[in-house]
């Protein structure tokens, strides 16, 4: 029983509509849901992924009035997009003043990033970055984020999140290195097939202050399963480690299951499907407000509470 690699990460703005023009116009995103948070009513929950909002490929966020991130260990710290060999001196020069130089880091070129709220990104130069294309878009197709990978999180001990991704995911510990801001080692975990799509990097850092989840942080990781039948296999077995999770839960574009590592981190479970597609057509998936059946009867009510994003 193998989990095939990261579904998506979800993250915390304080500003949508700032984030919306970020992610759709400078790095080039499809927003394929536009949608809310499903606990949560008065928060838009946005995705924004490749040109399918293929699994693996969406970054999402919830948008709460919080105050910035504190930085620190217990936290989901960098996210990976993943984009083609030979991408990063285009993305340099577009994000010129948001972006890092870039460097060699596991093996990998990088080139590290931050939003405007301080979003840590990750662009990872990728053989085979997967992923489709977005018409909607000024860059370049060879050049476009085709989705995420590898996800960073920094906890205070090895060993207890180690017990739970070894024994109760099924990940597999191939390789270390030193992690690149002077803190500690990260321990890289693949799952199913390895490569960028498919690796946790846990870096280890006692010294750090706790975190503080906020804007510009995420708030889970979720983790793919192929369809409905094993996501109700990987709860039974999640339950049988007897660690504490929500049960099964439908949130309609996917399906999902929520338990914490013992650093705190939120992991999720998502199954592959339905998909975005499942409640409007793919051509204009993500330009109107969708909401599941259930919250439906509350649109007005819900529609008077949000922000325009425009």
């Amino acid at each position: 029983m193998q989990l095939t690699g990261i579904h998506h990460l979800t993250a915390i703005t304080a500003d949508a509509p700032a984030n919306n023009r970020f992610y759709t116009q400078t790095l080039g995103l499809r927003r394929v849901k536009k949608t809310v948070n499903q606990d949560d009513t008065s928060a838009y929950h946005l995705f924004f992924a490749d040109g399918a909002g293929s699994p693996g490929t969406d970054i999402t966020f919830f948008d709460w009035p919080a105050p910035r991130e504190r930085r620190g260990t217990n936290a989901i710290t960098r996210t990976g997009l993943r984009v083609a060999e030979g991408s990063l001196d285009y993305w340099a020069d577009r994000l010129n003043g948001l972006a890092g130089k870039i460097t060699t880091l596991d093996g990998r070129a990088t080139l590290d990033v931050e939003d405007p709220e301080g979003q840590r990104l990750r662009l990872i130069a990728a053989p085979d970055p997967q992923g489709q294309p977005w018409q909607g878009t000024d860059i370049p197709a060879e050049h476009q984020i085709r989705g995420l990978g590898p996800i960073t999180i920094s906890v205070h001990d090895i060993a207890p999140t180690e017990a739970v991704l070894t024994r109760v995911m099924n990940m597999r510990r191939v390789r270390d290195y030193a992690s690149p801001d002077g803190q500690g080692q990260v321990h890289v975990f693949e799952m199913g097939p390895g490569g960028a799509a498919a690796e946790l990097h846990v870096a280890v850092q006692p010294g750090l202050p706790q975190a503080r989840q906020g804007a510009g942080g995420v708030h889970h990781v979720a983790f793919r399963v192929p369809d409905n039948a094993a996501l109700t296999e990987w709860a039974r077995h999640v339950a049988g480690f007897r660690v504490p999770n929500s049960g099964e839960v439908e949130r309609f574009y996917f399906r999902s299951l929520y338990f914490r590592e013992p650093g705190g981190n939120l992991f999720e479970l998502a199954t592959d499907g339905p998909g975005f597609d499942v409640d409007e057509p793919f051509e204009t998936m993500g330009e109107g407000l969708s909401l599941p059946p259930f919250l439906e009867g509350k649109r007005a009510q819900i529609e008077a509470g949000l922000k325009p994003l425009a």
